[in-house]
């Protein structure tokens, strides 16, 4: 029996299968001595094959071939990385400039994970209701900045329901994850376009501006009640990205206008940090390429330097 994986409580998983129906799995005793090495072997919108057995549950026994995924390094450090979500059209990631703030770092780090896997993203900036006219035009810059790299950007407020119709519409057809840091809105954000859902929403810490964990596990959901033409996938919120599996040499290519200003480099190993010719430097220099974005590429390549990348196997 084939099925697709719509839930993952860290324990059990919840399977769709092919004829329509829901079976609460577990994996196959032997299933974590296949060569998979992160801290969850199945994820949310893996296709299986399950097992029926007469407890009225089942176990996951195979998995087919992903078609990409969103994958992060793990903070359990033995472990090595943690998949958020399988076979996605799309990625929907919830920032916000205030209440709590997203760090540039941390949206270029998913961004760069997500063009590894070919995962286009949209950014949602969130809470804009909340924004003083300073924060305002922050979140315009930043807009102006992310759009001229090339992705789609939208402003949203989830409480007053501004942008939700729009962004209602870019979800439609498609299987989307929807990440971000804790406390940005995301299940008011989900419920609001998935009024069906009622999904348990919680405030943000006043003490230090961060956000609380209120998703504690991964679900696919459908875009509309009964139409699994399009889903949702709700994951936790996460505190930090950590990118897994990338060489120093790789990580230019996921930064697009690094990528593209690159190719005048000088020298066709060029890292972009010191060596004369580099044209990578120059547009930084000259504006062309955003500092932050020029400062978060740096902070990827320490990683390396600092040991915090694995190999995956």
């Amino acid at each position: 029996m084939k099925g697709l994986v719509i839930k993952n409580t860290g324990y059990w998983y919840t399977v769709l299968t092919d004829e329509g129906g829901t079976v609460d799995c577990k994996i196959k005793g032997n299933f974590r001595l296949k060569g998979i090495r992160s801290t969850n072997p199945v994820a949310v919108g893996d296709r299986v094959t399950i097992q029926p057995n007469a407890e009225g549950t089942a176990f996951i026994t195979d998995i087919e071939d992903r078609r990409n995924y969103i994958i992060r390094k793990s903070q359990n450090l033995s472990k090595q990385s943690h998949i958020i979500a399988s076979n996605v059209d799309q990625a929907a990631l919830v920032v916000t400039i205030n209440y709590p703030e997203t760090s540039t770092t941390f949206i270029d780090r998913f961004l760069a994970s997500a063009e590894a896997y070919s995962v286009p993203v949209i950014l949602i900036f969130n809470k804009t209701d909340l924004l003083s006219a300073d924060e305002l035009r922050i979140q315009d810059m930043m807009v102006t900045m992310y759009e001229t790299i090339g992705y789609t950007c939208l402003a949203v407020s989830a409480t007053e329901h501004t942008g939700i119709d729009e962004l209602t519409k870019a979800l439609e057809g498609k299987v989307t994850l929807f990440s971000g840091n804790s406390g940005v809105g995301k299940s008011t954000l989900l419920n609001a376009i998935l009024p069906h859902a009622n999904l348990r929403t919680s405030e943000i810490s006043d003490a230090h501006n961060t956000g609380m964990h209120t998703t504690t596990f991964s679900e696919m959901l459908p875009l509309h009640a009964g139409d699994t033409t399009a889903w949702v996938i709700d994951t936790p919120g996460i505190k930090g990205f950590g990118t897994f599996d990338m060489e120093p040499e790789e990580i230019c290519s996921y930064f697009k206008e690094i990528f593209h200003f690159s190719k005048d480099c000088r020298f066709n190993n060029c890292t972009h940090t010191h060596e004369p010719g580099c044209a990578v430097v120059k547009a930084v220099e000259d504006h062309y390429i955003a500092l932050s974005r020029y400062n978060s590429y740096l902070s990827m390549l320490n990683d390396k330097d600092e040991g915090k990348y694995r190999a995956p196997y």
